[in-house]
């Protein structure tokens, strides 16, 4: 992997384009100066910005602390830590459907563990991930009426729901493939990995596949072995860590809006999230902002306030991660890749 195919402005340029233009065109067309008359700045307000802002630390303590948990001694806790940034801002840079999770490995090798270790690591993360968001969705939909949880409104009609539904099923499917790739069969993993590179274009690559397979096999055998205390740990901090994540939206709505049903605006959180998984832009940039006004728009008595909200939400939960990206991977980047084997 080349340094310029890793840190390349435009990742970060045309997220944080898009995002801004969406905003700016919702402000445009909905703009009300007595908004602003109306929206002073108050203890409860800075409350809640700061503890959205906290919740959003909470969540990368957590993340950092199951990367700690999976490596165990092989790993500090400041690789682990810059491991995890780099996924944060690889999620956002890319497509949701690319996410961080798909350079794990690469950024764990890079740091000083073997291949196989880094992609069992992966899997693992990607299980827990999968695994959280599986069961918090299956819960919302017992907990709340479709048409609460999705709204009586054009914009979020039978297709949002339709769409919702698949994403749900695949990532239920996703969850038992990587279950069975971690715990029973890593082995298929390899097979398919070493079938895949046996193509003549590929094959130059082959023999490292294959000791990458055998790496795979033996560390996912390990992490199979721990004990059922161990990965109960490793879902707690995973869920604290999404938890964290949606709590964002409710500080926020504490902030900016005097009443609606936290629970519900929870629940809403797991559906727009399932809904940029299948975005094509980076980050689910553009979709977000649009997304969040048009969904926790009755929770404000004012659209613009809603506008406001969705975007100290993403300052808080995406162009932060643009941002801390651009100053730690050119060091990391040059540190790695620019050394000499």
């Amino acid at each position: 992997m080349k340094k310029e195919t890793l840190f390349n402005p435009y990742y970060v340029a045309l997220p944080i384009i898009l995002g801004l233009a969406v905003i700016g065109g919702m402000f445009w067309k909905e703009f009300d100066p007595s908004m602003f008359a109306s929206l002073k700045p108050n203890g409860r307000m800075w409350s809640g910005i700061i503890l959205a802002a906290l919740f959003m630390v909470c969540q990368n303590l957590a993340l950092t602390q199951r990367f700690k948990i999976l490596v165990g001694k092989k790993l500090s806790w400041k690789q682990v830590f810059r491991v995890n940034m780099l996924c944060e801002f690889t999620s956002a840079a890319t497509p949701s459907a690319v996410g961080g999770s798909s350079l794990i490995a690469v950024y764990l090798h890079k740091e000083g563990l073997t291949g196989g270790e880094g992609t069992s690591i992966m899997i693992a993360n990607l299980f827990l991930d999968e695994l959280f968001l599986g069961i918090a969705c299956l819960a919302v939909l017992v907990l709340f009426p479709t048409d609460v949880l999705f709204m009586n409104n054009a914009a979020f009609d039978t297709g949002v729901q339709i769409i919702f539904m698949s994403v749900l099923a695949i990532v239920c499917l996703w969850t038992l493939i990587l279950y069975v790739a971690l715990f029973h069969k890593a082995s298929w993993v390899s097979n398919v990995l070493t079938a895949l590179f046996s193509l003549p274009f590929l094959r130059r690559w082959k023999s490292n596949i294959e000791k990458l397979g055998d790496d795979l096999v033996t560390s996912s055998h390990e992490l199979s072995k721990r004990s059922f205390g161990f990965w109960l740990k490793c879902f707690l901090v995973t869920a604290w860590a999404w938890c964290s994540r949606y709590w964002v939206v409710n500080a926020l709505l504490f902030a900016f809006s005097s009443g609606g049903d936290h629970l519900l605006a929870f629940a809403r959180q797991l559906v727009i999230w399932m809904i940029l998984v299948v975005t094509p832009t980076p980050g689910g940039s553009g979709f977000g902002e649009y997304m969040f006004k048009v969904y926790y728009g009755d929770f404000f008595t004012a659209a613009g306030t809603a506008l406001i909200a969705a975007f100290i939400w993403r300052l808080i939960t995406y162009y932060s991660y643009l941002i801390i990206g651009v100053c730690i991977l050119p060091q990391w980047v040059n540190s790695t890749f620019g050394k000499k084997k």
